[in-house]
């Protein structure tokens, strides 16, 4: 049975380096675990996870032209499929913090005027400037919401009693 992309074979750690693990799969070739495809999490150094002569799992996940055989222990083991988590919507339902328009005759009376550049370009056709300066003045409204929200559960740095 020759060694194809994809199949799952059990070999033995013939050696160890620090960029992975060389494994010796049952049809007679080597193959090398790269230490990036050894665990799910960060791998600082081999051997905190492998030995010599250990038997595992692995999963082919490349054979090259001249040979060289990609293994993974990672994706050898089966795991239960996750949902993606929802992403981050804005509380509000519109632009900025709390559902406030700006440029509307918002913040200063300026009706919408960002500066003398005769109103607000379209969304697509903001400048890099007013694109930073938007996410700025968003990111700062942010910031100061969370410590508001945050100084007075942690009860220290001046936190208000009552």
């Amino acid at each position: 049975m020759a060694i194809e992309v994809g199949s799952k074979l059990e070999g033995k750690v013939t050696g160890i380096t620090h960029f992975g693990a060389f494994v010796e799969l049952p049809e007679g070739g080597t193959g090398l675990v790269h230490i990036s495809e050894i665990a799910d999490n960060y791998v600082k150094d081999v051997n905190d996870h492998l030995k010599l002569n250990d038997i595992v799992t692995v999963k082919v996940i490349n054979v090259d032209k001249d040979g060289k055989i990609g293994l993974s222990i990672k994706q050898a083991v089966d795991k239960p499929v996750e949902a993606k988590p929802a992403r981050f919507e804005r509380q509000g339902g519109g632009p900025g913090i709390g559902g406030r328009h700006e440029g509307r005759g918002g913040f200063g009376g300026r009706g919408g005027d960002r500066g003398g550049r005769g109103g607000r370009p379209a969304a697509g056709k903001l400048s890099f400037e007013d694109k930073m300066s938007r996410f700025l003045k968003d990111s700062e409204e942010r910031i100061s919401s969370l410590k508001k929200n945050t100084e007075g559960k942690r009860g220290g740095r001046g936190a208000r009693r009552d």
